[in-house]
Order: structure tokens, then sequence, then C-alpha cells
């Protein structure tokens, strides 16, 4: 995709440049983070202590790099961030190496219990510091920007103490890490591998984000961008540390090196794996096939040599197809040995159990043909707010994944998949503009766009279904917290939708004097999800599932996660589901 040069502009609009800005040091976003970060820390075993110190030096030293970009904005002026939202580097820094360090807490239960392998448990450290390196990395590359912005602008003694300081903060952060890693290395040899996958991670994501906001800008925070990158850095890595792992183990003798990594992979989590990674890489493998088409025709001097919107069609879908129906379960098959096409062995799995998951099938097409169509005749002809109608599509994502998820989640784990790969390769298609489908489905796409969104990238509907997938995702294997994997479903489904339902109809007392959420909305999003809970727990302890939170716990939880959407300007599809889990693991 052609990257676009962004405008120069402050990251936050509305607000001077001017080196004096005066900002607001506790918010409460802030707060809502801080409280959830020191329940996590109040919460851990001996064991992970030194995770614990690191994760408390990571948000310190993302606190004073979003200090100092608010502080100053025309530091990181050459981002063009989305319109309305604060930096978000705090939440943005902290969301992902907590969802980690609270399943680490949940594996040590388990481990305690013998319900866990220490596999298990070398494999989600070395994810957590994965996470934690690249977040780190990022820190590090926003305070070097800012710091080298300083010299060009005159800023005041504060901005410098502040850039100085944040600088400092987060390479000390830096240096605990390898310390605390180093720690829980028995060889040196060991040690070293470990500091070398860290540093790729790092690498990786300052990579990733710079490509994200100058490519796509707009479209995302600078926090938002940071848990993305993070996120798919962390993603990709441990994929690709599979296949390394794989080629050592098939290719070069046991007795010279043996490398083995991770943990026992099932089938679903490989196919959904592989299947998105390759969705990602596509668009450049599809620009590099158009550079190559159009060099020929050069070669041939034809006189149009630039490639024709009906050649780059019939180019986009016979490499797309070949890509994902050979390049792709090639891959998939090489790392997981599949007896058969991993495409035929999802329909093995879809028809080994026909009625009940043909059936749940038909019942989410139905749902989604009439409420699709429903609300697109509403959002056209209707002066319905959008905010509202949106809203909708968070209902309906309850009533397609609650029963799913009580009934049959193993193949829920694969339909998230599917519908993942259908919005990515959906997402190319509008944004190369490709014939027949691309101009109609960019219209029919923005009658469901809000001020999150842009014509470069369209995010909300990603955001949703990941919100709702990735609670469930990650609470395979042992889950001592039987609410965990409704995570997402819960805060966004019920919630969020109660809280901006309640809030737009009744709220009177509002949060902040610039911000939309009311006290009300807030109070009815809590209630909400607290009263769910309550008719959820008896129907899955009748269903067998452990149930082992206290209400106490599970009310801290809930009111956090409903603060949080309360007052952060950030993606809130994208960072609440992942804090109610994190809370919800301890």
């Amino acid at each position: 995709m052609k990257t676009i040069a962004p405008k120069r502009r402050p990251l936050s609009p509305g607000k001077s440049s001017s080196p004096a800005m005066e900002t607001t040091v506790i918010t409460g976003e802030r707060v809502v983070v801080a409280v959830v970060v020191s329940r996590i820390l109040l919460s851990l075993p001996l064991s992970l202590i030194s995770h614990g110190f690191s994760l408390f030096l990571l948000s310190l030293s993302a606190f004073l790099v979003e200090i100092h970009a608010e502080t100053s904005p025309s530091l990181l002026s050459r981002f063009t961030a989305r319109r309305g939202a604060s930096s978000g580097i705090l939440l943005g820094a902290v969301t992902l190496p907590s969802v980690m360090i609270s399943k680490l807490v949940q594996i040590t239960r388990a481990i305690s219990l013998h319900e866990a392998e220490q596999d298990e448990l070398a494999h989600v450290t070395m994810q957590y510091w994965a996470a934690a390196a690249s977040c780190c990395a990022i820190l590090i590359y926003l305070s070097v920007i800012m710091s080298q912005a300083k010299k060009i602008e005159s800023l005041s003694s504060s901005s410098v103490w502040l850039t100085r300081v944040s600088l400092s903060g987060t390479v000390l952060y830096g240096v605990a890490c390898f310390v605390s890693l180093s720690m829980i290395s028995h060889t040196g040899l060991n040690t070293s591998l470990k500091m070398l996958w860290m540093l790729f991670h790092g690498l990786a994501a300052v990579k990733l984000i710079r490509h994200l906001l100058y490519t796509f800008p707009s479209c995302a925070s600078i926090g938002e961008a940071l848990l993305v990158t993070s996120g798919l850095v962390l993603y990709f890595g441990d994929f690709l540390a599979c296949t390394i792992a794989k080629i050592f183990e098939k290719w070069i003798p046991e007795d010279l090196v043996s490398i083995s990594y991770g943990i026992k992979r099932t089938e679903t989590g490989i196919i959904v794996q592989g299947l998105l990674l390759g969705l990602l890489f596509f668009p450049m493998v599809f620009r590099f096939i158009l550079s190559i088409y159009e060099s020929f025709l050069r070669k041939r001097d034809v006189q149009q040599r630039k490639c024709s919107a009906a050649a780059k069609s019939v180019i986009f879908f016979v490499s797309f197809l070949f890509f994902t129906i050979v390049a792709v379960p090639s891959w998939m098959q090489f790392v997981h040995d599949f007896h058969q096409h991993p495409f035929l062995w999802v329909l093995t799995f879809v028809f080994s159990e026909p009625l009940k998951r043909l059936s749940l099938c038909i019942y989410w097409i139905l749902l989604i043909a009439v409420s699709v169509s429903r609300f697109y005749n509403i959002s056209r002809s209707s002066k319905v707010e959008r905010i509202l109608l949106r809203k909708y599509y968070h209902l309906m994502a309850v009533l397609m994944f609650l029963p799913a998820l009580v009934l049959q989640p193993k193949f829920l784990d694969l339909a998230f998949g599917a519908a993942l790969a259908v919005f990515v390769a959906l997402e190319i298609i509008r944004i190369w503009r490709i014939k027949p489908f691309g101009e109609p489905l960019h219209q029919f796409m923005n009658a469901f766009t809000d001020h999150r969104d842009s014509e470069h990238l369209i995010v909300s509907h990603f955001s949703l279904l990941l919100g709702c997938a990735l609670p469930i995702w990650m609470s395979s294997g042992f889950n001592d917290r039987a609410l965990s994997p409704f995570a997402g479903i819960l805060s966004l489904g019920i919630g969020d939708t109660m809280a901006s339902m309640v809030g737009h109809k009744y709220g009177v007392l509002r949060w902040s004097k610039t911000g939309k959420k009311t006290v009300e909305g807030t109070a009815a999003g809590i209630t909400s999800m607290m009263a769910v809970c309550f008719v959820l727990v008896p129907i899955l302890a009748s269903m067998g599932y452990i149930l082992s939170q206290g209400w106490w716990s599970l009310l801290v939880a809930v009111t956090a996660t409903g603060m949080l959407e309360a007052y952060t300007a950030q993606l809130d599809n994208a960072f609440i589901p992942l804090v109610f889990y994190s809370l919800l693991c301890l």
C-alpha cells in the first residue's frame, strides 16, 4: 500500500502547540490505569515479584512519556494521530503486559494444583517479556523523537526536564528487564538467546508502529497504535518461533542443536493463527506482484505502463486464491504436521457434530442478514444517532456469541478466526478498490463509521470482533475463572451498550466538562454487567465449570472496567475487554 505522507499538526487537535502548554497530570484514565496495575501487583505471588517490578517500572516510564508528549504535543507532530483522542501512551503500554502477567498468575495457581506443566509457564513468561520488550522499545523510540525535537524548538526548562526524565526512566526500565530476565535463566547461552529474541521484538515493534502511523494517518492515537503493534509483533513472533523450532527439528540433527519452543498447539489455533498472519502478509505479496507486472509492461514498451483496473482485479483474485489455498495451508502443515489439507480438517471438524454446528452457522447467517439489512436501511433513512446504531451491533454480538460460548466453545474459536479472516480480506479489497466489489463495499462500510474511523482504515468492526474473541482465545487450557472467556462479551455487549444507551437518554451528570460520558450511563453499565454475572454464574456452575472467583474481586473488576469506559478517549472496544480479562484472571 502506498505510504501517505501525514500533514504536520499537533498530536491532540484543538490544543495549543506552544511549549508552555498546561496539562493535567492526574486524569480519570490515569487513575483507573493506576488502580488496575495496583490490583495486579497486589495479587502477585512471590515467584512473580520480578515481573511485577518490571510492570511497575513500565507504568512509570509510560506515564512520564505520556506527560511529556501531552505537555508539548508538537514534539510528536510528525505523526498524524486520530482526532479527538489523547495520546493514550500509558494505557497502550501497560495493557498487553498486564494481560500476560495476569495469565502468569493464573498458570501459577494451576501448577500449584498440578493442573499445568512448567512448559506452559515458561511459554507465557516469554510472552510477557516479549510484550514488555515491544512496549519498552516503542517508549524509548518516542522519547528519542521528543529529545531530538526539543533541540529544534525552544522549550521551557520543565519540558527539557521531562525529556530527560522520561528517557532516563524508560532506559532504566529496559535495564531492569534485562536483570530480571537474567535471574530466571539458568545458562549464559539461554540468557543470550532470550535477550536476542527480546531485541527482535523491540526492533520489529518500532519498525511496525512507524509504518502504521505513517501509512494510516488519523486512524489511531499513539496508544492505540502501540497496543496493535505490540500485539501483532507478539502474535507473529510466536508463530515465527514455532516455525524456526520446526525447521531445527526436521532438518538439523538433535545431537548438533536441539531447540524447542512453546507448548503443544491445537489444530484450531494453528489454522487461525496461520490464516490471519498470512492475510496480513498478503498486501505486501500483492504489491510485489503488481510491481513485477508493471516492470514487465515497461520492458515490453507497452503504451499503458500502469496496471489497468481489470488486470489489477484479475491479478488480485488469482494471487489471493493461490496464497490462501496453497501457500498459507502449506505453512500450517509444516508447523503442525496435518495429515490432510487444513481446510479439509475444518470441514471434518464442522461435520463431526453436524446438527449443533451447522444449526449454529444457520442461526448466525440469519441473524447477520436480518440485522445488517435492517441497520443499513436505518442508517440511510433515519435520524437515529450513529453511536446508538453501532451499539445495536454490540447487542447482536451478545446474541451471536453468548450461546455459542456456553454450548460450543471450541467451534466458536474457529468461527472467530474465519470471521476475522473475512473482515481482513474485505478490508484489503476496500482499501485497494478492487473491482467490482471495492467501491460498493467502501460505500456500505461508511454507513457505520464514526469519528474513530477514516477512509484509510475502518477499524470498528475489527475491534468489536477482536474484543469478543481475544478473551476466549486466551482462556484456552487451564481456566479456574469461568467468567474470563466472557470478558469481551460482557464488557462490550452488555456494559458498554447499556452505558451508552442509558447515558444518551437519561444522562445528566457528566464525568468531565469536555466529555460526553455520564455518571448515569456508567452506573447502568456496571449494574448491568453485575446483573448478567449473577445470572451467568449459576448456569455455568450447573454445566460443570470451575467457579473459584469471589464476588468482591468480581465487583472490583467490573467497577474498574466501567470507570475506564467512562474516562478513556481511546478505542474502548480494544482496551476494555483486555483490561477486564486481566482483572478476571486474578
